[in-house]
C-alpha cells in the first residue's frame, strides 16, 4: 500500500496542514488531514468496480476552517449532547458551553477538537496503512478539567476497512467520549438523499429524549416505531412516517442514540446497504451505543465538485457512550476518565460491494 502526503494549506496560525491519502491494492483510498483530524474523502468501488467518493465534504482546507457541519470531524472531548452543559465529577460541578440552540452542549463546545491542529504521523505497511494524529487538549479547554493527551489513528487496509482507534489519558478526572462525524452517502457524495439506503441497527431500545434531544434517563423500545431498525429498514419508509413517532418529531427524522444489544464488547453494531450501487457498509465497535443522524437540517452549498448538501444528503453513524451520560448513572459504562486510566476504543467502518 502507499500514502501520499501533501501540504493542503495553512492553519489560521500559518502552520502547514498536511493531507494524507492512503490507497490500497484495489485503488480505493481514504484521505485524512491534520486540521481537526478530519476525514476528507473515502473513495470505494461499487459492485461494478466503479470508484466514487462516498464522504460528504469540501475541496479545500479553507472550507473546513470555521463552521462546516462537522463533516468528517473527530469529535471531542464529548461527542453528542450534555443537558444544559452541566455535569459533576467527584462532587465538583462544571458548566461547559451552551452551543446547541443556546440550551445544551454539543460535540465538545464552541470550538471542539475539529478546529485545532493535530500532528499527523503516517506509517506505510504491506496490506494496511495508518496515520496517527496527536494533540493535547489543555486543562480548562472548553471548561473541561485536566490535560487530555489524545491520539486518533486511522488505518486503511486492502479489504477496504477503515479502522479508527481513539486513545487518551488525563492528569485530572474529566469526561472523554470521542467519535467520528463523517457523513456517508453510499451512492456517492453527489447522489442526493440517502432515503434509498437500507439501515440496520442491532438495538432494542433508544435513549428516550426530550424536545431538546436530551436523554430523560429512560429507555424506549423501538418495536412498533420507525426506529425499529433491527431487521433493516429503507430510510425513505421511516422518514415518510417519522411524524407518527413523537421521539422523531423534534429532530425532523433520525437523530437518535441506539443502545446496542452487544454491550461494551467488539462486535457488529450497524449496517447500511445501497441497492443501486451494491455498496454495503458494516460498523463494528466496542462502544455500547451508536447515534444515527440523517442530516435532517443540513443545508450546505459548495461542497466537493460543486455539490450542494441538503436535507437527508448523508447519514452519520457515531459510535459512542450514551449522550448526557454523566447525568444518568443507569446508562452503560461511564465517560469519566481518571488519571492512571487509558481511554482506548476502536470502531471499524467496513466497505464492501455485492460482487465480493
Amino acid at each position: 500500500m502507499s500514502i501520499k502526503t501533501e501540504v493542503w494549506g495553512k492553519s489560521p496560525k500559518g502552520k502547514d496542514v498536511h493531507k494524507f491519502t492512503m490507497t490500497n491494492s484495489m485503488g480505493a483510498s481514504v484521505s485524512v488531514m491534520e486540521w481537526g483530524a478530519i476525514v476528507t474523502s473515502i473513495i470505494v468501488p461499487d459492485a461494478g468496480g466503479n470508484m466514487d467518493d462516498i464522504a460528504l465534504g469540501f475541496d479545500s482546507l479553507d472550507r473546513y476552517i470555521g463552521p462546516h457541519g462537522c463533516f468528517g470531524d473527530t469529535v471531542g472531548r464529548y461527542g453528542n449532547r450534555i443537558g444544559a452543559g452541566k455535569f459533576t465529577i467527584d462532587g465538583k460541578a462544571y458548566q461547559v458551553a451552551l452551543n446547541d440552540n443556546g440550551i445544551n452542549h454539543l460535540h465538545g463546545g464552541n470550538v471542539g477538537f475539529a478546529a485545532h491542529f493535530w500532528t499527523g504521523t503516517p506509517k506505510e505497511g504491506e496490506h494496511e496503512d495508518s496515520v496517527s494524529f496527536h494533540r493535547i487538549s489543555p486543562d480548562g479547554e472548553e471548561n473541561y478539567p485536566g490535560n487530555l493527551d489524545v491520539t486518533v489513528t486511522f488505518t486503511w487496509n486492502d479489504m477496504c476497512d477503515l479502522i479508527i482507534r481513539y486513545e487518551a489519558t488525563t492528569d485530572k478526572p474529566t469526561l472523554c467520549n470521542l467519535t467520528n462525524h463523517t457523513y456517508f452517502n453510499l451512492g456517492g457524495h453527489k447522489h442526493g438523499t440517502v432515503k434509498d439506503h437500507e439501515v440496520a441497527i442491532d438495538a432494542d431500545v433508544i435513549t428516550k429524549v426530550d424536545k431538546g434531544l436530551i436523554p430523560t434517563g429512560d429507555y424506549m423500545p423501538v418495536v412498533g416505531t420507525p426506529l425499529d431498525l433491527r431487521d433493516g429498514l429503507l430510510l425513505e419508509e421511516g422518514l415518510e412516517v417519522y411524524e407518527t413517532c413523537p421521539q422523531m418529531i423534534p429532530a425532523g427524522g433520525y437523530d437518535h442514540n441506539f443502545v446496542l444489544r452487544k454491550g461494551e464488547v467488539m462486535g457488529a453494531a450497524a449496517s447500511v446497504y445501497h441497492e443501486e450501487t451494491g455498496r454495503y457498509m458494516e460498523v463494528l465497535t466496542d462502544q455500547p451505543a451508536i447515534q444515527l443522524y440523517t442530516a435532517c437540517t443540513t443545508d450546505i452549498k459548495g461542497g466537493k465538485d460543486g455539490a450542494d448538501y441538503g436535507h437527508y444528503s448523508g447519514f452519520c453513524l457515531e459510535t459512542q457512550h450514551c449522550p448526557d451520560d454523566p447525568n444518568h448513572p443507569n446508562f452503560p459504562g461511564t465517560t469519566i476518565l481518571r488519571p492512571g486510566e487509558k481511554y482506548d476504543t476502536t470502531t471499524i467502518y467496513a466497505f464492501r460491494a455485492d460482487d465480493e
